[in-house]
């Protein structure tokens, strides 16, 4: 895989080309950048920007004054390789709130493609509907310690307006859900984007995570999807290199609250 040219194309299809995450939402391009204007209650943020010292501060501001005059928290979502290279100082010296980094990792779908069987007591099922979201939800909450509702939030309008458009899976053990993931597909685009990916902690070390990796593989590659994309935790990392996913760049999320 030459990884300067999947960054470029990735930069050029899921962020330059970005498309809106649902029929009500909409994508904007203009003065440097590309923000993503969500629904009532969805996603809004800069996707995108091709910025330089010169102009940095002011696009800054007509963002901040963009979301904020219609009262709405938004990110910035800042990769490693945006110019100029001070830009997440710039953004916070605005009163963004930097969130941890997490690392850009891409793979070919097709080195993804091995034996997806769950560990013995462990099955993967699809999530479907609402009953299936709570579980996912109950997985997320003991995985990560947190509250998930967002995920129900994000999840139960997504899967009745665009069921094609996002996988959800559930790990059960016996009837108890134990890990969860979800995958992201945009039409028009060779990327497939993994998202979730928790297990709770005593069924850690058991190939769960793994095997979850392995079932979206297989369900991309049969949509057409060459690259499977992940924005990996420190904890995710290690594992998604050792099966062969490239670290590319970095993301941070820069949080601004009006």
């Amino acid at each position: 895989m030459d990884h300067a040219a999947v960054l470029a194309l990735y930069d050029q299809e899921m962020r330059e080309g970005a498309r809106p995450e649902s029929s009500d939402a909409r994508v904007e391009r203009t003065g440097g950048v590309v923000r993503h204007v969500g629904a009532e209650g969805g996603w809004n943020g800069v996707l995108w920007s091709d910025l330089d010292a010169v102009d940095a501060d002011a696009v800054i501001a007509a963002q901040i004054a963009y979301f904020g005059g219609r009262g709405r928290d938004f990110e910035w979502k800042l990769h490693g390789h945006d110019r100029p290279a001070d830009l997440g100082r710039r953004l916070t010296a605005a009163g963004f709130t930097a969130e941890p980094q997490e690392t850009l990792m891409i793979s070919e779908t097709s080195a993804q493609l091995v034996d997806a069987t769950p560990p013995e007591g462990v099955r993967i099922v699809p999530v479907t509907d609402r009953a299936g979201v709570e579980l996912m939800v109950e997985a997320n909450e003991k995985a990560f310690g947190r509250d998930g509702s967002w995920l129900r939030d994000m999840l139960v309008p997504r899967l009745a307006a665009d069921p094609d458009g996002i996988v959800a899976l559930l790990a059960l053990a016996g009837d108890v859900p134990v890990s969860s993931a979800r995958m992201e597909l945009i039409p028009g685009t060779g990327f497939a984007g993994l998202w979730g990916g928790g297990t709770v902690e005593e069924w850690r070390g058991r190939g769960i995570y793994r095997t979850l990796v392995a079932h979206r593989a297989h369900i991309a590659a049969d949509r057409g999807y060459r690259y499977l994309q992940v924005d990996a935790s420190d904890q995710s990392r290690p594992i998604l290199e050792r099966l062969g996913f490239a670290a590319l760049s970095t993301t941070t999320p820069y949080m601004y609250m009006p």
